[in-house]
């Protein structure tokens, strides 16, 4: 299985509009960072988005994602689902219409704001993406893998990391329910949200990312969600030896 970061940064993304902080001007490339959104190619061979970031076009192209077999959605938020249109492509050249999976009120969200693509009318040209939706329910298969959805707390609002074979991806999270920590016994690699330094009503704090983190146990954590209050060399270099913050473009290969 392979994993791609596709994009590292919050809902502004890095550089942000109008900064001219040291980290939206620095040079090393692993402190830009689009929108928030992950691919994982599965051992058969599957691929799968979690979240269709805003930034998706720029994204598939730079990091060679030629297929979209299934997205999943954490949340309906505008960074999360605002490249859903860029998917007709993939339509195109597989010739088939894509599953989305999601929890109820996510796919609520989706066709409301996407609801030209879902109720359509009879206007010729332009495209539209072919999308099928279906309601998370529990753990299900895509391919010959299992996908276990985490609830999670993003602020007051409840929304899913998941869990991949021993890999977990829980962004725009400020808690883990109770009952989500046994889902993430075993977990070799992590990646979690650490919005920034301070405190914040939606998101892990760095140290209470790590703290998360630590508890989780696993081998190797990568932050993501960043803004650009951390700057990568820096931030990296008074982290835990297994734990580092992740980057546009950071590749894993992992065990099946």
């Amino acid at each position: 299985m392979r994993v791609t970061f596709l994009g590292t940064g919050t809902s502004t993304g890095v550089p942000v509009v109008g900064c001219d902080c040291a980290t939206c001007r620095s040079d090393d490339p692993r402190d830009r960072r689009w929108r928030p959104s992950l691919h994982i190619e599965l051992a058969d061979g599957t691929s799968v988005l979690v979240d269709a970031a805003t930034d998706l076009r720029a994204q598939a192209l730079r990091f060679g994602v030629d297929r979209v077999d299934a997205i999943l959605f954490t949340h309906a938020h505008a960074d999360h689902v605002l490249g859903l249109d860029e998917v007709r492509r993939y339509n195109h050249l597989q010739r088939a219409t894509i599953p989305c999976y999601g929890d109820t009120r996510t796919l609520a969200d989706i066709r409301r704001m996407f609801a030209y693509v879902f109720e359509p009318t009879d206007q010729l040209g332009g495209g539209l993406p072919r999308l099928a939706t279906f309601t998370i329910g529990g753990a299900f298969c895509l391919g010959r893998a299992t996908v276990v959805p985490v609830p999670l707390w993003h602020g007051k609002r409840p929304i899913l990391g998941f869990r991949v074979a021993n890999f977990a991806y829980l962004t725009d999270c400020n808690a883990i329910p109770d009952a989500s920590w046994p889902l993430l016994a075993g977990v070799d690699v992590l990646a979690i949200d650490a919005l920034r330094t301070r405190p914040h009503s939606t998101h892990f704090s760095l140290d209470q990312a790590v703290e998360a983190a630590t508890r989780v146990g696993a081998s190797r954590t990568y932050f993501t969600h960043m803004c650009h209050d951390l700057p990568h060399a820096a931030t990296c270099e008074r982290l835990p030896s297994q734990m580092q913050l992740a980057y546009d473009g950071l590749r894993l290969d992992l065990p099946d």
